[in-house]
């Protein structure tokens, strides 16, 4: 081997393994026929070798004395995740899952906070199967309080996913596929563990595991989130004091990832000399156990119903996709486009000038032909007077029959008015006066002025009537005496 092999292996070796270096001081001490050049090159390769190894110690002693932070993001090392209790590795995932919620999906920033949170939510998740906090040889008694926490991983995994920005129908696709998966994942355990009732389990055995829905199914859903609703209510009326005893900060409108964020034991503080008092047990956390168990499995119920929801919306939004143009058209589609526009551009140099076209509102030509189809896109604009624009406002939400106008005593009314009903007539009509009788009886009221207006109406209707008779005696319109 010669003595330049050997310095070169020395320095490779010496890279990862400390008896390399004693290797090579071997051979510089013991090979007495190497020249100068090859003591040289070993005493050069062994300096060099000696210093990185020192720098390695140095910065494993740095690295050792460093403080890990719950807050830190997940494109750490496996080995600084793994420092990590596993509350404080789910807290550090539900805290970019809850910021990313609270921002557009289409910014880089929600992406980095989705991509992070999915890499814990996957530590979390694998540290689970590890410990076997579920098991299918237990029942939901047998799971602790505390443990109750980490069923919600594999929903806040499909949530997280199916805010996940993508690029194409096919890609979207399969965010959907791997977010639905999630889901029945997280339905299918508490399913096993009997977490729903009865009604709850039967509606989704009716839907197909979160499949099609009927309208029979679909008017029983409602009646169930009309509960759920009320349930909700008070669920998140308990959660809220139950973070304010733990020491939680509070939030204006807590989403999901938040009330599971709020189920979390809240970390114990340090005891030290001055501090005897943070050794004591607390019996506070004690006796509200059961209370933060019976919100976990309210919780969870409620998850389950929203989580049942959005399995259908995810269904309807894949069968529109696959309705859909896939990316190989909408790319063949661009390029046509984009070729058809090369091609009328190299056109134009040898087209002739076109006439132009003038009419229409704008003075571009009419916007329909004569059947009423249109030639050219246009906008609909609002128009100009404020009147209008209320009266096309109020037209826009309105029953599809027409509204009444009047009431039925409004109508009877006017109909009456109008002549078409008849009064009068039968036995009252016989027992009432006459227009005579009643004029007679009305001017024999003396005293009043009234009776005065009614006597000498009555005496002027009876000197018409003399008059009348003294011109027609009677008998002498009948000559014939017909009739």
């Amino acid at each position: 081997m010669t003595p330049g092999l050997h310095a070169i292996l020395s320095f490779l070796i010496c890279c990862y393994r400390l008896p390399a270096v004693v290797y090579s001081l071997w051979l510089l001490v013991m090979n007495v026929k190497f020249d100068i050049h090859t003591c040289y090159y070993h005493v050069t390769f062994t300096a060099a070798l000696l210093w990185i190894l020192c720098n390695r110690a140095l910065k494993g002693q740095e690295l050792s004395q460093l403080q890990v932070s719950p807050t830190m993001s997940t494109t750490t090392t496996a080995s600084a995740d793994e420092s990590l209790s596993l509350p404080s590795l789910f807290s550090c995932a539900l805290s970019s899952a809850s910021d990313a919620h609270h921002l557009s999906s289409i910014e880089d920033e929600t992406q980095s906070l989705i991509q992070s949170s999915v890499v814990d939510l996957n530590s979390v998740s694998n540290r689970c199967k590890a410990l076997t906090l579920f098991s299918d040889n237990e029942t939901l008694e047998d799971i602790a309080t505390k443990d109750l926490v980490y069923m919600f991983v594999p929903y806040v995994l499909g949530e997280v996913i199916g805010r996940t920005r993508t690029i194409g129908v096919r890609d979207r696709m399969l965010k959907l596929s791997e977010s639905q998966a999630h889901f029945h994942t997280f339905m299918k355990l508490l399913e096993d563990y009997d977490v729903l009732p009865e009604e709850d389990r039967k509606l989704y055995r009716k839907m197909g595991g979160g499949g099609n829905m009927t309208l029979n199914d679909a008017a029983q859903r409602r009646e169930t989130k009309i509960s759920q609703y009320r349930k909700e209510k008070e669920l998140r009326s308990k959660v809220l004091d139950v973070r304010a005893r733990r020491g939680h900060a509070e939030i204006a409108s807590p989403n999901n990832i938040d009330l599971i964020a709020s189920l979390l034991p809240k970390e114990a503080p340090k005891v030290g000399r001055g501090n005897h008092d943070a050794a004591a047990p607390d019996d506070e956390d004690d006796e509200d156990e059961d209370v933060a168990r019976e919100i976990s499995l309210l919780l969870l119920r409620l998850i389950w119903t929203q989580a049942l929801s959005q399995l259908d919306s995810m269904k309807q939004e894949m069968d529109l996709l696959r309705a859909g143009p896939q990316d190989e058209a909408l790319t063949s589609a661009a390029s046509d486009v984009r070729g058809e526009r090369g091609a009328a551009a190299v056109d134009q140099t040898w087209r002739l000038d076109r006439v132009p076209v003038t009419g229409g509102p704008d003075g571009r030509g009419p916007l329909m032909d004569n059947q009423g189809r249109p030639l050219r896109p246009f906008t609909i604009l609002p128009s100009g007077t404020a009147a209008e624009r209320a009266r096309f406002q109020s037209e826009v939400f309105r029953p599809d029959h027409r509204l009444p106008t009047m009431t039925m005593d409004e109508y009877l009314e006017e109909e009456r008015k109008r002549g078409k009903f008849i009064s009068g007539g039968g036995a009252a009509s016989q027992e009432a006066p006459t227009t005579d009788e009643q004029l007679t009886m009305d001017s024999e009221q003396d005293g009043t002025r009234f009776a005065d207006e009614k006597g000498e109406e009555k005496r002027v209707k009876d000197e018409k009537w003399a008059q009348f008779t003294d011109a027609n005696p009677k008998g002498s319109g009948n000559t014939m005496n017909r009739g």
